[in-house]
């Protein structure tokens, strides 16, 4: 039983819970987490309708403090103050105004989502360079911003770290400057004053071998809901090749099942139609007969766990992990995989053109690494070395 003033809305919650995806079990231990905060409220003369995050934070806190490490759950009361607004109960209060930094941030994420089309976690890694580079401007400020302040700014974020990361930063910076100059707040482009990194030539593209693979997919237990889920991520990541954001990305919508096709959302807002192997389609389909729980959610991949939602890229690659511990062999990262699916096709014989159509490449330059994969086709270009013996 609950009381205190919370009380009245338990069973609306409940439903709420319900709706999400959570078990009658897990719905009973919300509740009783409700029902605690619902007491700490009445005891502190607080109603329902001040709640708000702060106090739901400061709630946590005092559970802590009880010793109830293993009772609370942040998303079951975020869901409470879901309910409770839609009832117009709990009202948010407003956010302060943005600064003046916060602005112009803000203008810059808009320019790369809708003028450069970049995608959300690119566009997520530029806005972080910026901040760090704003962050250690001089007192001039933005206008009176000179080469030497960029070069130094380059120097500062590279020293400690290693070449792929301060190449990251850059070229964070060079579109942030140019951000400045296109939008009025810098009297010069200097973008080109970030000086480049030079970084050691890239090793061959590393592909893991087929019984590797197969390992990786056998440890995916598809008597089980989840098992299923992780088959048929794995499988689209090896068999077409796609990166972890794009397979958390794809939706049902995407799947045309009668012409065996699906589209996959990349980069810079890009839609590609590839076909759909038979043995991902029939993974995909065990997915979403036997193992996705039902959902109002267009996403093909959703959460083991309630609140059931999209999975996360995050996810996609914590799931090619799981599997390599389960395979007994060295983890990787989703992105292996991808290299894999390359790795198979140039040796295979499949032109460079149509590898980086399945790969979704912008440049041919990038698809042309794997061609150094083919050491069997590199022996025949190359030189004798001077002063041996020709066969």
């Amino acid at each position: 039983m609950m009381s205190g003033p919370l009380a009245p809305f338990a069973e609306e919650y409940r439903l709420e819970l319900m709706a999400r995806g959570y078990t009658v079990r897990s719905a009973v231990n919300e509740l009783r987490q409700v029902a605690r905060l619902s007491r700490w409220l009445g005891n502190r003369g607080l109603g329902a309708r001040g709640l708000s995050r702060e106090q739901i934070e400061e709630f946590l806190a005092f559970q802590r403090r009880s010793g109830r490490l293993r009772s609370q759950s942040r998303p079951g009361l975020l869901c409470l103050l879901g309910v409770l607004q839609a009832r117009g109960v709990a009202v948010e209060p407003p956010a302060p105004l943005p600064s003046a930094r916060e602005l112009l941030l803000s203008s810059f994420e808009r320019y790369l989502l809708v003028e450069r089309g970049l995608a959300a976690g690119t566009v997520a890694g530029y806005l972080a360079h910026a901040g760090r580079f704003l962050a250690g401007l001089l007192a001039g400020g933005l206008p009176e911003i000179s080469a030497a302040e960029v070069s130094q700014a380059v120097l500062r974020v590279s020293a400690p770290v290693a070449a792929a990361t301060a190449q990251n930063f850059i070229s964070g910076l060079r579109a942030f400057l140019g951000f400045l100059f296109l939008e009025g707040f810098a009297g010069a482009d200097l973008s080109q004053a970030a000086p480049a990194v030079q970084r050691r030539r890239s090793p061959l593209p590393r592909g893991l071998a087929r019984s590797e693979i197969q390992a990786i997919l056998n440890s995916c237990d598809r008597r089980s809901a989840l098992g299923r889920r992780d088959y048929a991520i794995v499988i689209l990541l090896v068999r077409l090749g796609l990166r972890r954001a794009e397979v958390a990305a794809l939706r049902l919508d995407d799947i045309d099942w009668r012409a065996g096709e699906l589209v996959v959302r990349g980069k810079r807002s890009r839609s590609d139609r590839l076909p759909l192997p038979p043995d991902v389609g029939r993974a995909i389909a065990a997915y979403l007969q036997r193992g996705r729980p039902p959902s109002p959610r267009r996403e093909v991949f959703l959460t083991g766990r309630a609140p059931l939602g999209p999975v996360a890229p995050g996810t996609v690659a914590s799931t090619v992990r799981r599997a390599c511990r389960r395979a007994g062999i060295a983890e990787v990262g989703s992105h292996r995989l991808r290299h894999t699916a390359a790795c198979d096709m140039v040796p295979a014989g499949v032109p460079l053109v149509q590898v980086a159509q399945v790969l979704r490449h912008h440049s041919l330059q990038t698809t042309a690494l794997y061609a150094r994969v083919d050491l069997g086709r590199l022996r025949l270009v190359a030189a004798p070395w001077p002063g041996s013996v020709q066969a």
